[in-house]
């Protein structure tokens, strides 16, 4: 899968853009706040319907302007594929495919896939366990309909529920029976979603540890653990165990939305123990991982993101993710960098073609 035009109007600080890319490895070269990172957003867009670094669309509308506009045109298995996502205020998101609109967003999720490799990726260590279920769940929706569907669900009656147990709560009142029927619900589309997250994880961590390996240059032991409720007995189990605990707190505290995944370096706690350098191979590793998993699960070379990722990484890694892409590892590559100089050292001395564009 190839992007060959992109066409943005009103989108974060640009009125107008229109990008015809290469093939290969595609390089944003211009000063901070230019609109680099905005460039990889657009083509983000496209493939998840919403912006990696901010999810309220109407804030990604250019100051002033009243709505935006991001059309791409792609190559997919020898197709053309047109693109077309629409913002405006006080109005339903538009989303096309070859001008034909879409009845549910979720139904565009895992067609045209993309992976993006920016310095906003420490949250995933740093952060709370939200932001790893998010990736977790990121990477399965991409190849499993059924998990975005169950997922949904499971969101929308684990909302269901809560609400009940704030209204008994407020009423101070009690119908163990009405809570029953949510229970039922929130246990089959539960259980389906921890037996998913749990054969994914098997799968993902050899992906996962071959790419640190190769990325770190040694052979430090690093592991990933998902964790969960689940793995100590039964939904329904569970649900009645934390019954009492869930009336007094007026809220689920206990689920699929409780899950974690823990990131460890020598069986201790990355974030703790890993040094900055180990930390930011961990994270490659991690998108790398990512990367490696949807192209064997869809065919086809997903749309590799780096957002300055020449700026945070050390020569020792800079030179192994070059090796990646000169051993043609990827597809089609975006790269945002503020030194046009440095970026072309570092891909010739690679001898990686590439398509300098700059910005601002």
């Amino acid at each position: 899968m190839r992007l060959t035009d992109l066409n943005l109007i009103n989108f974060k600080n640009y009125d107008a853009f229109e990008l015809e890319a290469s093939e290969g490895i595609n390089c944003f070269v211009g000063n901070n706040g230019v609109g680099k990172t905005n460039l990889l957003d657009a083509i983000y867009y496209l493939s998840y319907c919403k912006s990696f670094f901010n999810p309220a669309d109407i804030q990604n509308i250019k100051y002033e302007k009243e709505f935006f506009v991001i059309e791409g045109n792609y190559r997919l298995d020898g197709v053309e594929e047109k693109l077309y996502c629409g913002v405006k205020k006080g109005q339903k998101k538009k989303f096309k495919r070859n001008s034909k609109e879409y009845e549910r967003l979720a139904d565009h999720i895992g067609l045209f896939v993309s992976v993006m490799v920016s310095p906003r990726d420490s949250e995933l260590i740093l952060s709370g366990s939200d932001v790893r279920r998010k990736f977790l769940d990121g990477i399965i929706a991409q190849f499993d309909k059924k998990y975005l569907e169950c997922l949904m669900k499971y969101n929308k009656v684990l909302q269901q529920r809560n609400a009940l147990l704030k209204y008994f709560q407020k009423e101070r009142v009690w119908k163990e029976e009405d809570l029953i029927a949510w229970d039922c619900a929130l246990a089959d589309v539960g259980s389906y979603i921890f037996d998913v997250r749990t054969s994914f994880v098997r799968e993902f961590v050899p992906i996962f540890n071959e790419m640190y390996a190769f990325i770190s240059g040694g052979d430090e032991k690093v592991s990933i653990e998902y964790v969960s409720q689940l793995q100590e007995g039964s939904f329904d189990d569970q649900l009645i165990a934390h019954r009492d605990k869930d009336r007094a707190l007026a809220y689920s505290s206990c689920g699929i939305h409780k899950d974690d995944l823990i990131f460890k370096l020598k069986d201790y706690p990355v974030k703790k123990y890993g040094s900055q350098g180990q930390q930011k191979s961990f994270l490659i590793a991690l998108k790398f991982g990512q990367f490696s998993f949807l192209r064997a699960s869809k065919g086809y070379f997903p749309i590799l993101l780096l957002d300055d990722i020449f700026d945070k990484l050390d020569k020792t890694r800079i030179s192994k993710l070059m090796d990646l892409v000169s051993q043609n590892k990827f597809g089609q590559v975006f790269i945002t960098d503020t030194n046009a100089d440095r970026v072309k050292f570092i891909l010739e001395s690679h001898n990686i073609d590439f398509n300098l564009i700059h910005i601002g």
